[in-house]
């Protein structure tokens, strides 16, 4: 057995509502897996990195690796929020891990469902990848965070009916019974307005279930929501070149859902992933420990 066989991995999904870690080894593959806090760098750094090291710490401990030099390890950290390179190299100078790459969720998203293959991705949670891969080579287009995009999105999705819900109030388009029904709950438009001064993405994709529920009753307005949801769906799988048949993969707690609301080109050829953004990530890590060996 050598050296690099026992190299201790680790592996993160962080995204607004909550991040996953995995740990093991390139001989043995994930060993233990735990979930923890919100981990959007870009919304709440400090807290973020304080969420990423307890969640690995738990991930160790579980897998009975608590006495490791942490130094000595690989990891690959994909976080939610890491669009840029400097926004990288500040997360990974933040952690205390060996031969650490951080990256954007978009990269680990794609790694693990895709894994070598060809394809396009919709994964959809908190946040929104719409991405394409040929040969290995990623392109992607929006997922630029919340603020300024993430259509489609769970977080998009819940500040979406909100605004209708305002419309409604203005009596500039009819209440529906969802709308009425979380209106009423907040105590009115002036409160839901309140609730928006300090919401985060992870607290308007709370919303998501209860739309897409209530879309698939037949309420009008969360209907429009995902219709208008596909449509940019839509238009971001043909601006990366998609073609009728093409292979598509529709991942994380939203994505699956917009199925129903798609044009038939787009689901020709839906394929299951082949795995997630976690083991994404461990693959990444693994390839970065065997190149070094």
């Amino acid at each position: 057995m050598t050296e690099i066989d026992q190299t201790v991995l680790i592996a993160v999904d962080g995204g607004g509502t909550g991040c996953r870690a995995a740990v093991g080894t390139v001989q043995a593959g994930i060993i233990a897996e735990t979930r923890g806090g919100p981990s959007n760098v870009s919304t709440n750094f400090e807290g973020s990195v304080a969420n990423i090291t307890e969640t690995i710490a738990q991930a160790l401990h579980t897998a009975e690796l608590d006495g490791i030099d942490l130094s000595q390890t690989v990891a690959h950290i994909g976080v939610a929020g890491a669009n840029t390179e400097g926004e990288m190299r500040q997360v990974e100078a933040a952690l205390p891990y060996g031969r650490c790459r951080v990256t954007g969720d978009r990269a680990t998203t794609v790694a693990g469902v895709l894994g070598a293959d060809d394809g396009y991705v919709l994964a959809l949670g908190t946040g929104t990848i719409i991405a394409r891969q040929h040969a290995q080579e990623m392109t992607t287009v929006g997922g630029w965070g919340f603020q300024l995009s993430d259509q489609a999105s769970g977080a998009w999705l819940g500040r979406t009916l909100l605004t209708r819900i305002l419309l409604a109030e203005d009596r500039l388009i009819d209440h529906s019974p969802l709308s009425s029904e979380v209106c009423a709950r907040y105590g009115g438009g002036n409160e839901l307005v309140v609730f928006s001064n300090t919401a985060k993405p992870s607290d308007y994709a709370k919303f998501a279930p209860e739309i897409i529920g209530a879309a698939d009753n037949g309420d009008k307005i969360a209907l429009s929501i995902l219709n208008e949801g596909a449509q940019y769906v839509e238009c971001g799988l043909n601006a990366l070149g998609f073609r009728p048949g093409d292979g598509l993969c529709l991942s994380g707690g939203v994505g699956p859902r917009y199925a129903p609301y798609l044009s038939a080109p787009y689901i020709q050829n839906l394929r299951e992933p082949q795995g997630n953004a976690l083991q994404g990530a461990f693959s990444l890590a693994r390839r970065v420990a065997v190149a070094a060996s």
